[in-house]
C-alpha cells in the first residue's frame, strides 16, 4: 500500500518572510530548493580555502567589471533561492540591495564540492540550467578537477568538460576570464 503525503512548498517570498520573522536565523545554513528548505552541508577547511582563493582571484582580476557574490542568495524562480559558493554578477550600483540577483544578472556560478559533489551535479547544476544560467563550474575537490557546464538548453547543459591540474579554464560568460586549475585548487 502506497501512502501519499501532501507537501507544502514555500515560495521565495514566504521563505524570506520566515527570515524576517526570525523563524529562520541568519546563521542557519539553509537554502530554498524547489519550494523545500534544504539544510546545507557544513563548510570544511578545504572548501573554505577554495572559496577564499576564488574570491581573491575573481576580485583581483575582475573587480571593476563584475560583482563577486560569495555564499549569497540568487533567485532562480518563485520557488528556488540557492546560495552558490561564488557567483559573478553584472555590476549594479546598488549591489543588489533593491532586489536579489536573478538568472539574467548571473555571469558565472561556482560550486565548490567535497562532500556535496553528487548533490551539486544532480540537483543544483540542472536547476541552474533550467534557469538559463550561462555557465557553471563545479570545483571537484576530491578528484582535483573543475567541471565546466555551458550552453544551457532544454533544462540541461549542452557542453560539459572537465579540467585537471595544469589545465586552463576560459570563461566566455565572465568577460573572457582565464584561470589555471592549479590557481583554484591551490
Amino acid at each position: 500500500m502506497s501512502v501519499q503525503v501532501a507537501k507544502r512548498c514555500f515560495t521565495v517570498a514566504e521563505y524570506n518572510r520566515m527570515g524576517e520573522a526570525g523563524i529562520l536565523k541568519e546563521d542557519d545554513r539553509v537554502e530554498l530548493i524547489e519550494g523545500e528548505i534544504v539544510e546545507m552541508s557544513p563548510i570544511g577547511r578545504r572548501h573554505a580555502a577554495c572559496v577564499g582563493r576564488l574570491t581573491n582571484l575573481f576580485s583581483r582580476l575582475l573587480a571593476e567589471s563584475v560583482i563577486v557574490w560569495v555564499q549569497n542568495p540568487v533567485v532562480l524562480n518563485d520557488y528556488t533561492e540557492p546560495q552558490p559558493d561564488v557567483a559573478l554578477l553584472r555590476r549594479r550600483e546598488d549591489f543588489y540591495e533593491r532586489s536579489l540577483p536573478a538568472p539574467d544578472d548571473v555571469l558565472l556560478v561556482v560550486a565548490v564540492a567535497d562532500t556535496t559533489l553528487e548533490y551539486d551535479r544532480q540537483i543544483k547544476v540542472p536547476l541552474y540550467a533550467r534557469a538559463g544560467i550561462r555557465e557553471v563550474w563545479v570545483v571537484n575537490l576530491m578528484d582535483e578537477q573543475v567541471e565546466v557546464y555551458t550552453r544551457p538548453a532544454d533544462g540541461a547543459y549542452q557542453d560539459v568538460s572537465r579540467r585537471g591540474r595544469g589545465e586552463g579554464i576560459n570563461s566566455a560568460a565572465a568577460l573572457d576570464l582565464t584561470l589555471n586549475v592549479d590557481e583554484i585548487l591551490g
